[in-house]
């Protein structure tokens, strides 16, 4: 799903398809091992998205690496698989954020939907670089 992700959307992703597709077995163990929570949402017998957690700080978990199939596009299967990170989160008394490309209208808005805030491209953002939004959602029972 790692590979299938990277191919479909190469522009979402810190890392590139040309990176992984060879990576030797370690590289993938220490990759699932470095990042605590990695789910993946099925249809039937077929996974048709990712997603994963990593955390921050003692007050964030990020979501990172969130795919969704382009035929579960639309489904909720990207509401189901934000909604777990975030579970996830608030048992361990953390809000959750995310960095998303502001040019990725459909990821933003699931994220909306999701009840995320836009809280603008971070301070310092490169200029040679293609501009991320910060998206943080607090769970209101734990953080006020």
């Amino acid at each position: 799903m790692r590979l299938a992700s990277l191919s479909d959307s190469p522009a979402a992703f810190g890392s590139r398809y040309a990176d992984w597709v060879d990576a030797p077995v370690e590289r993938w163990r220490s990759r699932l091992s470095q990042v605590p929570l990695n789910l993946v949402a099925r249809e039937g017998t077929q996974v048709v998205g990712v997603v994963s957690g990593q955390l921050v700080d003692p007050d964030w978990v990020e979501l990172i690496s969130m795919w969704v199939a382009p035929a579960a596009r639309g489904t909720g299967a990207a509401g189901q698989l934000i909604d777990r990170v975030v579970v996830w989160a608030a048992d361990q008394d953390r809000s959750t954020c995310l960095m998303v490309r502001s040019d990725n209208t459909r990821a933003r808005r699931a994220y909306e939907r999701a009840g995320f805030v836009d809280v603008g491209v971070p301070a310092g953002w490169p200029a040679d670089e293609p501009q991320e939004r910060r998206m943080q959602r607090r769970d209101a029972e734990r953080h006020g």
